[in-house]
């Protein structure tokens, strides 16, 4: 027993120098390739056997002849172990000399291809995160090209509507001052309601910059559905009359929602002013509530025809206002002033401050637009 252990003693003084000198070693090509370190680690343990066996030879005065067999086994191990080794290393480090490339590609605005062949369980690992990556990237790519579209169409659309009121602004006022304007309180009313016009267009790009830089804060409160669908209707009902547009609440449950009341008045509010405008004279407009497992759904029922099926996926985007087949005609022969395509992106951004969704689907005659909210709890 005592031999054994003073073996061991031998053995293991030995193989911790070999260790120690490997540990250095791998420390100075640490920043070097895989197979530098591979082929250091099996150069370390044929040198720590070697060591071992060196040093246990010593102490037990083995012949010369027993130490060169073991030293020529040895030395055939540390052949073996080392070709493996750099056959390994060259494998792996082709390996992921191909992975580099391929996400170098995806990297400069391609798309990630797994390279051809097997890999180890860790750059399998790698490989399959990097797929998930491109396509979270390509997806993100098209959300950044919709959203550049939509501002540019918004900035061209907000530039035309501001140029429109300003010219007339500008006329009436040069006609008020050089005295050529026929009826003077009537031109003071006009420019009272562009002006209007130019405050609420700037009103509603202020509020959809606040949701678009997330400082929409909600005040919330618990509130009767029926009491905020009545108000909406309120106010909505001089526009309406205006239009010739009937307004109707149809089945309006008192349902309990913990909702900002400001904000959730300016949705159906938007929603409303949306759908009279698009409803032809004599048509119906008709607001509903109810209540579906642990949710609230409001909804707007329009006339306008419908909206064709490749607008629907864009109908909340920012910028958007449809085509001029989707703007009826009313009893004066003039167009409903046209927004600037703000008010159903304002809607899309409160109702999903408040945990909601909004959609919108085509309906016979016209289209509607339903607002989903949670429901109040107890």
């Amino acid at each position: 027993m005592k031999d054994i252990l003073l073996i061991a003693v031998f053995a293991l003084a030995g193989a911790a120098g070999a260790g120690l000198a490997g540990a250095v070693v791998l420390r100075l090509v640490r920043h070097r390739s895989v197979a530098v370190s591979l082929t250091v680690v099996a150069a370390v343990t044929v040198t720590a056997m070697l060591a071992g066996t060196l040093a246990v030879a010593q102490a037990m005065f083995l012949s010369a002849h027993d130490l060169w067999v073991v030293t020529v086994v040895i030395a055939m191990a540390a052949l073996v172990s080392l070709g493996t080794a750099l056959v390994l290393g060259r494998w792996v480090v082709t390996r992921s000399r191909a992975l580099a490339r391929a996400a170098r590609d995806f990297g400069d605005g391609g798309s990630f291809s797994a390279p051809d062949g097997a890999a180890t369980a860790e750059l399998a690992a790698l490989t399959r995160e990097l797929a998930a990556t491109s396509a979270k990237l390509d997806a993100s790519r098209l959300r950044e090209r919709s959203l550049e579209a939509s501002r540019r169409e918004l900035v061209a659309w907000i530039s035309h509507d501001l140029r429109t009121p300003l010219a007339g602004l500008r006329a009436m006022a040069e006609a008020l001052e050089d005295g050529m304007a026929a009826d003077p309180a009537r031109y003071h009313r006009q420019i009272r309601t562009e002006v209007e016009r130019l405050t609420g267009m700037v009103t509603d790009l202020f509020e959809l910059s606040r949701i678009h830089a997330g400082a929409l804060t909600l005040s919330t409160s618990r509130l009767s559905v029926y009491d905020l669908v009545g108000d909406a209707l309120s106010g909505a009902d001089p526009l309406a009359r205006a239009n010739g547009v009937r307004l109707v609440g149809e089945t309006v449950e008192a349902v309990p929602v913990e909702v900002d009341g400001k904000e959730m008045t300016r949705v159906l509010a938007n929603l409303l002013v949306n759908a009279i405008r698009h409803t032809p004279v004599d048509g119906t407009v008709a607001v509903a509530a109810e209540r579906r497992d642990d949710a609230v759904v409001l909804s707007v029922t329009d006339g306008c025809g419908g909206i064709p099926a490749e607008d629907l996926p864009r109908v909340f985007d920012t910028g958007w206002r449809g085509t001029e087949a989707r703007t009826p005609p009313t009893g004066s022969g003039d167009a409903p002033p046209a927004g600037a395509g703000l008010g159903l992106a304002i809607v899309r951004g409160i109702v999903e401050a408040h945990a909601g969704s909004a959609r919108v689907r085509n309906v016979p005659g016209g289209c509607r637009f339903e607002v989903t909210l949670p429901a109040a709890a107890g």
